[in-house]
């Protein structure tokens, strides 16, 4: 968004400041101000001259010696080559050590050229008259001025010899460039800019008085309008001009536009567009002539339907755009172009105005859908003010009347559905300050607030925020609105309230950390792989038709189809890693990664999916399915997760090794599994060794997690230990046998620990030998043989129903 100064100043007259004390205080109180530039930065000295006479060089036959009048009393004497001066002509002249811009390929000479009087060709010249491109303008700025020759005030311009050409050429001005927050959508206009202005000095905001005459007669017995489709379009106004009378616009408008980048055309297509940059409103012109019907209808376009809009391309719609029609066609894109089959052309005698409000989103789609974007669509993706239509429309037929353009019908054409009322947000000056860290009394909040037209109401104790203040909306955006104000740089500094105070990470992130720590402890590097995967892993993984994982979300625009669903589980990227790694002749790979799976409730999805954090560990080369399984129980001692696990190895995943993989079960849970990845998995994924991988549910293994940690003493008393050994089925688990020493070991269990399996010719077939050293220890004595006696026999007594025997 771009503005000049003087365009500000007619709306906020009493504003006098600098270029930068206007950028720094507009960017304090929240208008951020990217940068300006000054019109006449290289413009020094620089009057307005009247040629008095022309005479020919003796020397050089392009070139001529005049006589100008430069305000002085004394003619100045000035040779120059222009072929265009002529005697009687007011021209700008830069006098002896005057400045004017100066280019070199084509690139602006930063600080200009400094002009001094000399001699051409034997004859003395004090001066230069200036092309307007000597002045650093361009011909879209002055279209009045020659291809070739030096720039000559129109006949009629009310200028006198030795008055600032600069100043009397509009020069003395400058061009600000805005950043506007998509949530100001009132600052996307000149008007949006000069309240917020005068807000900032404290000045007087005059807006525009509009009062439009009319010339009689009824808008209804011109055009009808009817909205198919009012979700697409709240808001449409329509007001109807005839006898139009086209002609160049005045001086002024061209030059307001011609700044802010927009190219004048004509009278009729300039107001819209001034409208526009001076409301936020976008507006266009029909010729009515061209509407079949003299009715408008508003529509969604059918699918496929080709349109040719104004700028003569054909462009095909789908059924999501929303169209202008009238009787038998269409003839606009909503809120992005018009067609050219109802273009205003020198021949038209009745025009339409139409000034609307469009969705936002579905300008912002269609735009992308047919590849076109426009000034008019920029601002209506952003959501206007409904209620700006109006005060839009009856600007530009003002504008219409005060130019002698046309003569305007009375009455407009308004379909509004459902009347956008002002937002109210109670006013608590308490939680304002609290917020701000502030001491600001109730009537100093008030009168920042009024200053931007935010109004309170005494009965309810309420701000009133005006429509066009989208950004109101509760009270953080009233205290934002006295911050600003109040000056970011007077808030004083303090320290929040609160638990973030003490400097602590999220629970969940301290589980994670945790995480990181223990696998970079134990030799895994962190890898990170793509959240997008292809449907051709479930296959690569050997599940099963049915199985829950093959349930992904599918991408609507994916990359390609290796991208095209979101992962369900981690073990792709794992072994895609541990693949890539094998065959670089890496060795003794460890690797782990913390990332999301996205499980869907149902597809097509209706809800957001189930985003679940994996920690997922990926090995191969030194180790096997135990090391794999301490890393994970190293894991879970850090978290304080020490109470028993079970590791079923009935855990049925197709991709590990029938007889190599665990379920991890705690607390009545699932909270992960291990174990070898399957031999045809792992070939399919180019990995030529035994490779193990853990994957644990973060989401499961929080509610067990905690940091509680309870000081015990050094034992003062002795412990006792007892080794038992027995031979056991080889189908019983390690886990039944801890489960039954846990459980009939009494208070007096301290630890027990496997430290002995065998198999071999000494035992007999189908059974194993397993031998385990228990400890027994008392707090408060020292233990007797009784004691421990006791325990063991309900522990041996317990084994008898695994079918153990103890070894002699």
């Amino acid at each position: 968004m771009d503005t000049s100064l003087s365009w500000i100043k007619a709306y906020v007259p009493d504003l006098d400041v600098t270029a930068q004390e206007y950028m720094d205080a507009m960017t304090l109180s929240g208008t951020k101000v990217e940068g300006y530039t000054a019109l006449d930065a290289d413009l020094e000295n620089i009057v307005v001259g009247e040629i008095l006479k022309i005479e020919r060089h003796p020397d050089a036959e392009k070139l001529v010696v005049c006589q100008v009048d430069v305000g002085t009393g004394e003619p100045v004497q000035i040779v120059t080559g222009a072929p265009n001066v002529e005697e009687g002509q007011k021209v700008p002249v830069v006098l002896d050590g005057g400045r004017v811009a100066g280019s070199h390929d084509g690139k602006m000479t930063p600080g200009g050229v400094k002009i001094k009087k000399g001699k051409l060709r034997g004859v003395e010249s004090n001066g230069m008259m200036c092309s307007i491109e000597e002045l650093g303008q361009t011909k879209e700025l002055f279209p009045e001025s020659p291809e070739y020759g030096i720039y000559v005030f129109p006949e009629n311009a009310e200028v006198k010899a030795g008055e600032s050409a600069v100043k009397a050429l509009g020069l003395d001005d400058v061009i600000f460039e805005y950043e506007i927050t998509s949530n100001r959508v009132d600052c996307y206009s000149v008007i949006g800019i000069a309240r917020e202005a005068a807000a900032t000095f404290r000045k007087k905001f005059v807006p525009p008085v509009v009062e439009v005459k009319g010339s009689g007669g009824d808008v209804n017995d011109y055009i009808k309008v009817d909205v198919k489709d009012a979700d697409l379009c709240p808001r449409y106004c329509a007001r109807v001009v005839k006898n139009i009378k086209l002609a160049p616009s005045p001086k002024w408008m061209q030059r307001r536009l011609a700044v802010n980048g927009i190219r004048p055309i004509n009278n009729i297509v300039d107001i819209t567009n001034y409208v526009m940059e001076e409301y936020g409103q976008p507006m266009h012109a029909y010729d009515l002539d061209t509407i079949a019907g003299h009715q408008i209808l508003v529509r969604r376009a059918d699918k496929g339907e080709k349109f040719v809009t104004l700028d003569g391309q054909e462009r095909t719609m789908d059924d999501s755009v929303l169209m202008i029609c009238d009787g038998e066609k269409a003839i606009g894109i909503a809120g992005i172009m018009g067609g050219e089959n109802s273009m205003i052309t020198d021949s038209v005698e009745t025009m339409l105005f139409e000034a609307a409000c469009f969705d936002g989103v579905n300008i912002r789609l269609s735009s992308k859908k047919i590849g076109l974007r426009t000034d008019a669509s920029g601002k209506f993706e952003k959501g206007l003010d409904p209620n700006n239509a109006q005060a839009a429309i009856d600007r530009a037929c003002q504008l219409i009347e005060e130019l002698g353009a046309g003569e305007v019908v009375d009455g407009m054409v308004d379909v509004y559905t459902g009347l956008k009322e002002p937002v109210r947000v109670p006013f608590d000056p308490e939680r304002i300050n609290a917020l701000l860290g502030t001491d600001i009394s109730r009537e100093q909040m008030l009168s920042y607030l009024d200053t931007v037209e935010l109004r309170y109401d005494d009965k309810t104790e309420e701000i009133v925020a005006p429509t066009f203040r989208q950004d109101i909306q509760c009270m953080a955006d009233l205290a934002e609105e006295v911050a600003r104000f109040y000056g970011y740089d007077n808030i004083p500094t303090t320290l929040p309230k609160g638990e973030a105070t003490t400097g602590k990470l999220p629970f969940k992130l301290r589980v994670e950390a945790i995480a990181r720590d223990i696998a970079e402890f134990c030799g895994f590097s962190q890898g990170m792989s793509y959240s997008f995967e292809s449907p051709k892993v479930f296959d690569k993984l050997l599940l099963d038709p049915e199985d829950p994982l093959r349930r992904a979300i599918t991408i609507s625009n994916p990359l390609g189809e290796d991208f095209s669903i979101m992962r369900t589980t981690p073990l792709n990227g794992m072994l895609t890693s541990l693949a890539t790694n094998y065959n670089r002749r890496n060795k003794d790979v460890r690797l782990y990664e913390l990332g999301n799976i996205y499980m869907a409730e149902e597809l097509p999805l209706a809800e957001l999916p189930d985003e679940r954090m994996q920690f997922t560990l990926g090995m191969y080369g030194e180790g096997d399915f135990y090391t794999m399984k301490g890393v994970v129980e190293e894991f879970f001692d850090k978290i304080g997760m020490r109470g028993r696990k079970v590791y079923d190895p009935k855990a049925g995943k197709n991709f590990l090794h029938p007889g190599r993989q665990a379920e991890i079960h705690y607390g009545g849970r699932i909270v992960g599994f291990l174990g070898e990845v399957h031999p045809v998995v792992a070939e399919a994924y180019g990995i030529g060794e035994r490779s193990y991988v853990a994957v644990l549910d973060m989401p499961a293994i929080l509610p067990f997690a905690t940091f509680d940690r309870k000081y015990e003493g050094i034992a003062r008393y002795p412990a006792v230990n007892r080794d038992i050994s027995m031979v056991i089925p080889k189908e019983v688990l390690a886990g039944q046998i801890e489960e039954v020493i846990e459980s009939k070991g009494g208070s007096y269990l301290e630890s027990f620990q496997l430290f002995d399996i065998y198999e071999g010719a000494q035992i007999k077939p189908g059974f194993k030998s397993v031998a385990y050293s228990i400890v027994f220890r008392a707090k408060d004595k020292t233990l007797e043989e009784a004691d421990v006696s006791a325990a063991m026999k309900r522990i041996l007594k317990g084994l008898e129903a695994l079918d153990a025997e103890l070894r002699q």
